[in-house]
């Protein structure tokens, strides 16, 4: 009883928690007033985790504090990354905790869009502009935060078809200042790298809309990309998009990257370089029918000579 009084009151964290709970385990009997100990590291609460979680979730995404949000996101995002939460019973909860966040903070993307494309918005004061567009990070970074989630938990298809069915929002991206909306194709961004590495498998409509949607407001961007986020990986950024590229229809493959190489040759480095999709797209276009053609000569050639041998040999 003395042991148990005293490991009552020291604290025992990391190997030593794992030691003393699995030494407490096997004192079976109540007598000895095991469960009062056993209580620091469970519950006899009936909430599921998702609920505390989903409650985490609101805190950081509403929080008012630059330093204390930017560290708690990278705390909760480490923590995510080594426990096993999604692994139990309550994966699906989670899913859908964060799928919740992440229409929040899409309708209020889109509200304050709005808000700062109306013809009376230039007419405001500076002030009153700087809080819209502050209001326009931080939502877009909390929104680049929880697709960061669900893109490392393989999460990420319905996020893909979401962000793919935003047109309205991409259509207002240009007239929102790109020190404002960059995050916006940082979001971009991480999507065309999941969906390039094989992470999320999306329909082949989805591709072709994130595309057609999403891919001209990167490029827009892509200049600022590079040298105002340190993060920024332009190769893995690259990759992913001219990956996604190449998973679409030969013809499609041709009217983006013909658009793209446009682009290119008039801007250069302040576009995404697309060269390793355009020389496999080339080969196929290009090689892939001449070599194919020149194997079904080479198969109709012996079959003709086998048909001649068995005709003469018959004869």
């Amino acid at each position: 009883m003395s042991c148990l009084n005293y490991l009552e009151a020291v604290p025992w964290v990391g190997d030593e928690e794992e030691n003393v709970v699995s030494s407490i385990q096997q004192l079976h009997c109540e007598n000895y007033g095991v469960s009062p100990l056993l209580k620091r590291v469970a519950s006899d609460l009936t909430n599921p985790p998702s609920d505390t979680l989903a409650h985490i979730i609101e805190l950081v995404l509403k929080s008012s504090d630059d330093r204390g949000r930017r560290e708690m996101k990278s705390l909760v995002l480490k923590l995510l990354k080594e426990n096993n939460i999604w692994t139990n019973g309550s994966s699906d909860s989670c899913v859908v905790t964060f799928y919740s966040s992440c229409r929040n903070c899409l309708e209020s993307l889109s509200n304050l869009f709005r808000q700062a494309s109306e013809p009376e918005f230039s007419e405001q004061s500076s002030d009153s502009k700087e809080v819209i567009f502050r209001q326009i990070t931080l939502e877009a970074d909390n929104l680049l935060w929880l697709a960061e989630i669900l893109a490392d938990r393989n999460a990420a298809d319905e996020l893909t078809s979401i962000w793919a069915s935003q047109g309205e929002l991409a259509k207002l991206h240009c007239r929102i200042p790109v020190m404002h909306r960059h995050l916006i194709s940082c979001v971009t961004a991480r999507l065309f790298v999941v969906v390039g590495k094989g992470e999320a498998l999306p329909s082949k409509e989805t591709r072709q809309l994130l595309l057609d949607v999403w891919l001209q407001p990167l490029m827009d961007d892509y200049n600022w990309l590079q040298h105002g986020c340190r993060w920024f990986d332009r190769k893995v950024v690259e990759e992913g998009i001219g990956q996604t590229i190449l998973t679409l229809p030969l013809e499609d493959q041709q009217s983006i990257l013909l658009t793209w190489l446009g682009r290119f040759l008039k801007v250069g480095d302040s576009c995404p370089n697309l060269q390793r999709a355009f020389e496999v797209w080339w080969r196929r276009t290009f090689v892939r029918p001449y070599t194919d053609q020149q194997a079904s000569c080479q198969i109709r050639v012996p079959f003709k000579l086998m048909h001649a041998s068995i005709h003469f040999t018959e004869s």
